[in-house]
């Protein structure tokens, strides 16, 4: 807002905008409050900033807005006519068609008639089917929150003809709900907000997606708004149901911690006969004959798992009413795509956070080291680590981990000691504001499954950033050694210090993924450290020391002091 030659910096007011591109140029319409001049009328004034792509060096922005425009939410259609038309709220709905520049208004605007009373805003207009829909958030009740309505017309400038909801008012009392519509791969969908993660501060919105349906005659369905989403998952990571597609017979959702929403949510089945579905979960080729079930029970509860038309029964049986991830043998299962509902058969007072299917009943993960030295495994992997508890690092997602991202993000200074310090199980260090605590944990498998890790102490598993650190201890120097890594999703290594190899990109966990030049381990201590950060999926990583032709080493011990 302080590059807009026209707009007040102080204003805070560019809300709602719109981006098109048109003749290999893009065009970003932005609302903006006018610097304030001697008798001019207080109001909104709509801009263009204009790029030659959408990750060019900048965008630019004019140094006049619109002549003709005034109001808020811009919305920009490119109709069949090969005309591109701007919509946008000013006590009201205006439509307007653009010249070819995209800069200026070709014609007087419109204001749109023919709607119901109420105040309207943040329009979003499409084509389909020859059929011009004008759909916009409405208050339709006094002392109301918006729901989204829409209207059809002929032509881009109307008349619109009002026809419906596509969306009611928010469940949360969130008051706005601003919204787009896209097709992609012939499906429509309805993009949206709602304040589910801050309920008590609805400033604060999140984005969500349903699918969208047209009926026959071309009017819009009404989309009831699900946690759910759209897509199809995968049923080896954890589901979680409380992000259901239907629910009923007395089940519930909670916030896990109302102090701390975004700790999410859990599913309540208050008793026999509750139940919950969540739609469209890939149970893969390899994940047939295992439940690992997250739940919290009082005493025995029995639940009913069916994909399709498989049903199987899921035994709990756990007094202490903790958390615990309780792993069932289940027989093969079927593999493809199908809804999966959880229904409690016996029981009360069950809780579940989510559930997924392995390839076999889960063993334990990590387990405590013992005393003294250990060696590398047969294959030459390190299992023993100082783990910290993730902090805090949200990336939208894993494309933005380029090697200069990452050595500028990896090699920032968390918490005091960072690059210094050999941690003890049980220390603490102060990072973002959190106290994080370090833990002595051994790797029951090659690779070192950070996202069991977290989710095993109800920490954060996503948009994270992890440290660990072990020690090398040599009795003689081994020349000739190349670290091997790999991680999913991106990560850096160290040893005493020095880098010496950077996993960048959007990876998947693949051992000997990328190796590092020939090192040298001299006889002694050698510290070797490594940060692994995710964006929006799991985290996992493993270690070893190979030789010239790809052999592990294994001559060394590895220890935590």
């Amino acid at each position: 807002q302080e590059q807009v030659p026209w707009g007040d910096p102080a204003a805070y007011s560019m809300w709602a905008p719109d981006c098109v591109e048109h003749n290999g140029k893009y065009y970003f319409f932005f609302p903006d409050a006018p610097k304030t001049e001697p008798g001019r009328r207080r109001g909104f004034g709509i801009g263009v900033a204009v790029a030659d792509g959408l990750f060019a060096p900048k965008f630019v922005p004019q140094d006049k807005p619109i002549e003709g425009v005034s109001g808020i939410d811009p919305c920009v259609m490119k109709a069949a006519d090969g005309h591109h038309y701007l919509f946008w709220a000013a006590g009201g709905l205006v439509v307007a068609r653009l010249k070819d520049n995209l800069l200026e208004l070709d014609g007087e605007p419109q204001r749109i008639g023919g709607l119901p009373d109420g105040f309207k805003e943040g329009p979003f207009a499409f084509e389909r089917g020859g059929k011009y829909y004008l759909t916009y958030p409405w208050v339709r009740h006094d002392g109301g929150t918006e729901c989204l309505a829409y209207a059809m017309a002929d032509s881009p400038m109307g008349p619109y003809t009002y026809k419906g909801i596509i969306m009611g008012e928010s469940p949360s009392g969130c008051w706005t709900n601003h919204h787009s519509i896209v097709m992609f791969k012939d499906q429509w969908y309805l993009f949206y907000h709602h304040n589910d993660y801050s309920p008590s501060f609805d400033k604060n919105r999140s984005a969500c997606v349903d699918s969208l349906f047209f009926r026959p005659d071309g009017t819009i369905s009404e989309v009831v708004p699900t946690r759910r989403g759209v897509g199809v998952s995968d049923a080896r990571k954890p589901v979680q149901l409380d992000r259901y597609s239907d629910i009923g017979g007395g089940a519930a959702i909670e916030y896990h911690d109302t102090a701390d929403c975004f700790r999410g949510w859990k599913t309540v089945f208050a008793g026999r006969g509750a139940w919950v579905r969540y739609n469209r979960v890939d149970t893969k080729s390899g994940c047939a004959e295992n439940v690992c079930l997250r739940v919290k029970t009082t005493g025995k509860a029995r639940f009913a798992l069916r994909l399709g038309s498989y049903e199987t029964m899921l035994d709990v049986d756990d007094t202490r009413g903790e958390w615990q991830e309780k792993d069932i043998s289940v027989g093969t299962m079927p593999e493809g795509v199908s809804d999966l509902t959880l229904t409690l058969q016996d029981g009360r007072d069950a809780e579940v956070d989510w559930l997924s299917l392995t390839e076999q009943p889960r063993e334990r993960y990590f387990v405590k080291p013992a005393a003294g030295k250990t060696s590398p495994d047969s294959d030459g992997f390190i299992r023993r680590w100082l783990l910290l508890e993730p902090i805090d690092k949200p990336n939208r997602s894993n494309t933005v981990f380029t090697d200069s991202y990452l050595r500028e993000h990896l090699n920032m200074t968390y918490y005091d000691g960072q690059d210094a310090m050999l941690p003890k199980d049980g220390s603490r260090v102060t990072a973002g504001g959190r106290q994080l605590t370090w833990h002595a944990m051994e790797s029951n498998r090659f690779n070192v499954k950070l996202f069991r890790f977290a989710t095993g102490l109800e920490k954060r598993e996503y948009g994270v950033l992890f440290h660990a650190v072990t020690v090398i201890d040599c009795d003689r120097d081994i020349a000739d050694v190349r670290l091997a890594a790999g991680s999913n999703s991106a990560s850096m290594w160290w040893i005493d210090g020095e880098e010496v190899l950077l996993l960048s990109g959007d990876r998947r966990m693949v051992k000997d993924d990328v190796v590092s030049r020939k090192l040298t381990l001299k006889k002694g201590r050698h510290v070797l450290r490594g940060a692994v950060i995710n964006g929006p999926g799991m985290s996992d990583f493993c270690v070893r020391f190979i030789d010239g032709k790809g052999r592990p080493v294994t001559g060394y011990k590895v220890t935590l002091k």
